[in-house]
């Protein structure tokens, strides 16, 4: 299908490609159409199994001598960070710390094959193990395991059938979260990532973090505190933490205060010291080994009762299908794992593949992201996306492509199979220091509101909401409601785009805001209307109300021009005395302008009657017409550039839906290069802004416009005998020279201008005159004098040629 849209000129066709040979007129939209999917070829079928399994890319083109080194470096690296924050993570999840490690397990297993980024970490997180622990805790709590003990009215918590429950809730949550994200990538749905813009992300996290604190926080003092869901559950789970701080357990806060020293000192000498180092130290590693081996040997548990992990099953456990019946109570929260999980890791591994220079598939990164959840749900694995201390660890350390993801998969297999029991006298104190220290990074992201605040108001609004929604309601909550604020900025910024009047840069064929670049020159005659948004139904009538104010100011209010006119009375030399001053004060006006005038005297209470102009087709026997009252500042304007069309619109005195409008244009250029889409609402607007000022002589043409729009118009019934597709142009430039050929005018330059002098004279006789001008524009002259009756009775001396 082939579109001719071009330009009366044929030597001003802009170039399309390099060089063209044919002088005429170049197609300036056309769409050729792709050949058809007519068989399956084996070149299509290799590409499509490629695609679907990344690693048989890069897999038979590994070299061992270039990447095996740092590959097993950095995942042996990774590795050990997946032990610790494994278990520490399990305690947000309100999961067994053994079941933090089978998640640091089976997803890295199952992105090795399908994923695309090299340098990404996957597993245990500490958002998403914050919103797996809203889940759990919420359809799982302890009252619901409530057994009386024997011979006694006591109660206490049947541990080991809440923690299976809450197993089977978080594998039902990650296998539907998981077939949410394969769906949404086999769909081409990758790009829903871009509704969560960086500083929603941001604070996001950051009010996750305030929730994981929260719930660590009763590991820290050693107190028994109930963890509650819903909105304000933060607030309910701060104040019973704060009423219990006097049962405080002194040996449990000083195992994590001794634990958080730590970690905070050698953190620190770690990163003063690591780019002098080939890998950097395992502080976290080191810490829970030395932790576990002085709890074994102190017994911190038996002596002290310090809350330990206790028994850690060696081997894997056996698959298991979810419980299918819980779907339809974790959807919600399921969706919105899927959302924010697919966030993160797509943010960081773009990031890495912009830094090194690969390429990432957003919708390919979605199943291999949903395949990890989906496949380690049936391993009773919890919802897992990249960490990104992790990452960076195995970014830093050398880290080639995804064999150091399988490395560190080995690490926590041995450690599984082999080395769990070692860790069951580990102090949970320590695992809960360990996610504490972790979160300086997200606490640090609070410095966003300074850089926001300097950089973009709406986006410092983006963030403010985004944490306090998180912070107020639960977290799947707080993201819904971050999103749909999020998205209502951009609607609301759609809606207050940007308008401007474009004029013409001298000597090229740009055309810019003529209030922001001084350089520019107005092209007398054509008003080229851009606006910064695509029209659609939302702000539509805006765009035509901003057409309307873009226009040139000929017209005056109401209260200026009775500010002119005289109190009848005096003698005939009063009268031409007055006549005098009063040409003087209108020479300089603009041109077409027709007032409503007053028919009675100001009253010292600032009351007026006003009366619209009206004449009959004989202009020399124009008279009023019907009476009518006005607000102050309301005029009404007639519009042409022509004797017999004057004469005409006389009769209908304005044109309502316009308002009012000068007479110093001939043509308007709607610049709708930044449209692309075009609804019924805006073909409406467009019709109407065609219809309404081809009846004042003023031609429209688009400019810019996409050929999805075109095809819009067409869909839309806007093309007809009075608009054709010749009011179309592919650019502003070619819609101009139109212009100035149709009107006879053909300096390019624009080294003219045009005769914009207006006189206009006034008559005061006993009853009140009204208004006589004339008007000149592109060397023709028209004449007209409108007045009361009384100029039936009265010679017109007032009217001079031009």
């Amino acid at each position: 299908m082939k579109c001719l849209l071009t330009s009366p000129f044929p030597t001003m066709q802009l170039k399309r490609k390099k060089h063209f040979l044919n002088p005429d007129p170049i197609p300036l939209l056309s769409v050729t159409p792709l050949p058809p999917f007519s068989r399956c070829t084996v070149p299509r079928l290799k590409r499509s199994v490629v695609g679907c399994l990344p690693v048989l890319y890069w897999l038979p083109r590994y070299s061992i001598w270039d990447y095996g080194m740092p590959d097993l470096i950095s995942g042996i690296s990774v590795g050990i960070m997946h032990l610790p924050q494994g278990m520490a993570y399990a305690l947000l999840a309100s999961l067994p710390p053994v079941f933090g490690l089978y998640t640091s397990l089976y997803p890295a297993l199952v992105y090795f094959f399908f994923g695309t980024s090299r340098h990404i970490s996957i597993g245990t997180f500490a958002v998403l193990s914050i919103m797996v622990g809203s889940v759990t805790e919420r359809l799982a709590p302890d009252r619901n395991f409530l057994v009386m003990l024997n011979g006694t009215n006591l109660t206490e918590v049947n541990i080991t059938a809440r923690d299976s429950y809450r197993v089977q809730v978080a594998a039902a949550t990650t296998v539907l979260g998981g077939l949410i994200q394969v769906v949404l990538g086999l769909v081409k749905f990758g790009f829903v990532g871009t509704y969560l813009s960086e500083p929603l992300v941001r604070a996001y996290t950051t009010a996750a973090a305030a929730h994981a604190v929260v719930a660590v926080i009763a590991q820290l003092f050693g107190l028994s505190t109930t963890r509650f869901s819903g909105p304000l559950s933060l607030v309910y789970t701060l104040v019973e933490v704060c009423s219990k701080l006097p049962q405080t357990h002194l040996p449990t806060l000083a195992v994590s205060g001794v634990s958080m020293v730590f970690l905070i000192a050698a953190k620190e000498i770690n990163s003063a010291i690591s780019a002098r180092l080939p890998v950097p130290i395992p502080v976290e590693l080191i810490t829970i080994v030395a932790a576990t081996v002085i709890s074994s040997y102190t017994y911190l548990n038996g002596n002290y009762t310090i809350s330990v992990v206790g028994e850690i099953p060696s081997g894997l456990a056996a698959p298991r299908l979810p419980d299918a019946s819980l779907f339809k109570e974790v959807m919600g929260d399921a969706f919105a794992l899927a959302i924010v999980g697919y966030a993160i890791s797509i943010s960081l591994g773009k990031t890495f593949a912009l830094k090194h220079g690969y390429k990432v598939d957003s919708n390919q990164e979605l199943v291999a992201l949903g395949l990890s959840n989906a496949v380690g749900g049936f391993f009773q694995c919890y919802a897992v996306c990249s960490s990104m201390s992790r990452s960076l660890i195995q970014e830093s350390t050398g880290g080639k492509t995804q064999m150091a993801g399988m490395a560190s998969a080995v690490i926590v297999l041995v450690t599984v199979l082999k080395l769990g029991p070692l860790f069951q006298e580990l102090p949970k104190a320590v695992l809960a220091a360990i996610v504490f220290v972790n979160l300086k990074g997200m606490f640090k992201q609070y410095y966003d509101i300074i850089t926001l605040w300097r950089s973009s108001k709406v986006d410092l609004v983006v963030w403010l909401v985004t944490w306090v929604s998180t912070l107020l309601f639960n977290l799947d909550m707080g993201l819904g409601a971050s999103i749909t604020f999020a998205v209502l900025t951009v609607i609301f910024r759609t809606q207050l785009p940007k308008y401007s009047v474009l004029g013409h840069v001298p000597g090229t064929e740009l055309y810019l805001d003529m209030e922001t670049h001084r350089e520019v020159r107005e092209v007398p005659g054509i008003t080229i209307f851009h606006s910064s948004a695509t029209v659609y139904f939302a702000n539509a009538d805006l765009y035509l109300e901003a057409l309307k104010g873009k226009q040139k100011p000929g017209v005056f209010s109401v209260e200026e021009a009775a500010g002119h006119w005289k109190e009848p009375g005096g003698g005939d030399g009063d009268k031409e005395e007055s006549l005098g001053d009063d040409q003087r004060d209108w020479c300089g006006r603009e041109n077409g302008t027709v007032f409503v005038m007053p028919t009675t005297p100001r009253t010292p209470d600032d009351q007026c009657s006003w009366e619209y102009l009206k004449g009959s087709k004989d202009p020399d026997c124009a008279t009023l017409g019907a009476m009518s009252e006005l607000q102050d500042g309301d005029t009404t304007t007639l519009g042409s550039s022509s004797e017999d069309t004057l004469s005409r619109e006389l009769d209908k005195v304005s044109l309502g839906s316009l308002g009012k409008w000068t007479w110093d244009i001939h043509s308007i250029i709607l610049d709708l290069s930044t449209a692309n889409f075009i609804d019924t609402v805006a073909i409406k607007t467009m019709r109407n802004i065609f219809h309404d000022f081809g009846e004042i002589d003023v031609t429209v043409y688009m400019a810019g416009c996409q050929m999805s729009v075109v095809e819009q118009l067409e869909l839309g019934g806007f093309f007809s005998e009075s608009i054709t597709k010749g009011r179309l142009f592919a650019t502003v430039h070619d819609a101009v020279l139109h212009c100035l050929g149709h009107q006879g005018t053909s300096t390019p330059s624009y080294e003219y201008s045009l005769v914009r002098d207006v006189h206009v004279y006034s008559s005061i006789e006993d009853t009140i005159w009204k208004t006589v001008y004339c008007f000149e524009q592109m060397n023709h002259v028209c004449k007209y004098v409108i007045a009361g009756d009384a100029v039936q009775h009265q010679t017109l001396r007032t009217l001079t040629e031009v």
